[in-house]
């Protein structure tokens, strides 16, 4: 198999790789994302040193915080759009790598290289229609319909729909920029922070936080089954890496549909619809190399 690039692009650091898979994976390194000034030029510089040492690379596969721009045709593919990390709003991302480095880029958010990595390698192998959610600083969605990458007038964005917020119950009033208190306002690792001024991490399982949180990513798992019937959904994140969280979401998404939807899958075997990742942390960067893969092909 062609020797393969990755980029993890991420809003608080930058995950290159070089290898073709899980079991293939030969240099690693982490940048932080700071400024495109700062960043980009050492991403470029690891990828040059590697094509030195291990040889020609056929593609590089990028998956990338957003919104970006995942439109093949337009002028601005590969493009950062009007993020809200300071600084990265309109830069020519991917095709900055592909100029530097004269090497094809296959593109697309980071939730949907997450989504391609466990279709070609973890818990979606064999599904057409899935839903990949990650919980962490932000929220964000991705997944694949009838066997394809979500993708429309832009790209999905999941972490931005709006949800029930009942303020007599949590009068905290979001840190969306955009919308305040969307799902990602109010349920998101930065939420979760400011909610109860500290990290998800150091809240105890037994915490309050826990059961808001659940009733929140419940009501948005509710409306995406609702509207895709995804044949499975699965949450990574560094939020969904608080175990007791799963229980208390699968709970809360059958009481909220109610029995609406008599399927086995749901209610019976619920534990096998909504699950972590199999690749867990590593999603992400081996969806890039599927990227880099699907690249190679439609060269």
């Amino acid at each position: 198999m062609s020797l393969l690039g990755a980029i993890e692009a991420g809003g608080t650091k930058f995950i290159c790789a070089i290898g073709t898979g899980p079991n293939d994976l030969r240099a690693v390194t982490r940048i932080p994302t700071t400024t495109p000034a700062e960043t980009l030029p050492q991403v470029i510089r690891f990828f040059r040193q590697q094509i030195k040492q291990q040889g020609t690379l056929a593609a590089i596969g990028i998956g990338a915080f957003g919104p970006v721009d995942v439109r093949p045709d337009s002028p601005k593919f590969g493009w950062f759009l009007n993020t809200p990390k300071p600084g990265w709003q309109q830069i020519d991302f991917a095709g900055m790598i592909q100029r530097e480095l004269n090497i094809p880029i296959g593109f697309d958010t980071d939730v949907n290289a997450a989504a391609l990595g466990e279709h070609q390698w973890g818990h979606a192998q064999g599904l057409e229609t899935f839903i990949y959610l990650t919980v962490g600083t932000g929220i964000g969605g991705g997944g694949m319909v009838s066997g394809q990458p979500i993708h429309g007038l832009l790209h999905p964005e999941m972490g931005h729909i709006l949800i029930p917020h009942d303020l007599s119950a949590d009068p905290f009033p979001g840190v969306c920029p955009f919308h305040q208190d969307c799902l990602e306002g109010l349920a998101s690792g930065s939420a979760i922070e400011k909610r109860w001024h500290q990290k998800a991490a150091s809240l105890p399982a037994d915490h309050p936080a826990w059961a808001l949180e659940a009733n929140y990513l419940a009501i948005g798992l509710v409306n995406y089954t609702l509207m895709l019937s995804p044949e499975r959904i699965i949450l990574g994140g560094g939020v969904m890496e608080q175990s007791q969280l799963f229980p208390l979401i699968r709970s809360q998404v059958r009481q909220k549909l109610n029995a609406y939807l008599d399927i086995p899958k749901i209610t019976d075997d619920i534990e096998a619809y909504i699950l972590p990742p199999q690749l867990g942390a590593q999603a992400g960067i081996m969806g890039a190399f599927a990227l880099a893969q699907r690249a190679t092909q439609s060269k």
